[in-house]
């Protein structure tokens, strides 16, 4: 292969929330207000009712939520951990079902653009910060280790953007001599620390990539 033909054959890193799965944050968080009240959902969660982030969280809870998206502690510990917050009589399986309603749908015409992709010779990657309550269901949903070359979870890696050392982890393991590597995400402070850590060209989403 010529450096040209390499040129116009980019790596492709796509995100997975909001960028290929929907979200419903307020859906979620209205759940929990409903199993904590509100004022515990804004102190543990770090969300209101409508799934706008509150200022004022505790150094605890949001420890929590890193630990959870770093892999750090097991859904069972994230669940133990927020239960005693909860209304008595609360159960594990709604943490669990309250949690999940963040989960929206993926649609199959988003896959399909990663499928060309990949088909026209491209090398396609996943990089999410997730957790693995989220990411087994939706890749027991839809086989998301089917589409990708490789994926790479926060849960997994123990690191999450917009952390620099998860983007040079991850150039280090995909990047080619002379290639380009395109990140598609719908946060702009994870685009930027892309672009400042790596040199990645951003888009924020799908819509920006030519022929879509």
């Amino acid at each position: 292969m010529t450096l040209e033909q390499h040129i116009e054959q980019p790596i492709y890193v796509f995100d997975l929330g909001g960028v290929l799965i929907r979200l419903d944050v307020g859906r979620c968080m209205r759940a929990f207000e409903a199993l904590m009240g509100e004022e515990n959902m804004r102190a543990v969660l770090g969300m209101d009712r409508h799934g706008e982030g509150v200022k004022a969280v505790s150094v605890a809870s949001k420890q929590l939520m890193a630990d959870f998206e770093r892999g750090l502690i097991s859904p069972e510990e994230f669940i133990t951990q927020i239960l005693p917050f909860c209304r008595p009589g609360t159960t594990r399986q709604q943490i669990v079902d309250a949690w999940m309603a963040m989960l929206d749908d993926l649609p199959q015409e988003r896959l399909e653009v990663v499928d060309r992709l990949r088909a026209a010779g491209h090398k396609v990657y996943l990089l999410s910060n997730g957790n693995d309550l989220h990411f087994n269901f939706i890749n027991l949903t839809y086989g998301l280790d089917r589409h990708f070359d490789r994926l790479f979870l926060s849960q997994e890696m123990h690191m999450a953007k917009p952390e620099p050392e998860i983007f040079r982890a991850v150039d280090e393991a995909v990047r080619q001599p002379d290639s380009r590597i395109i990140f598609i995400d719908d946060i702009a402070v994870n685009r930027l620390a892309a672009e400042q850590a790596v040199s990645w060209t951003t888009l924020s989403s799908l819509d920006e990539l030519p022929n879509q």
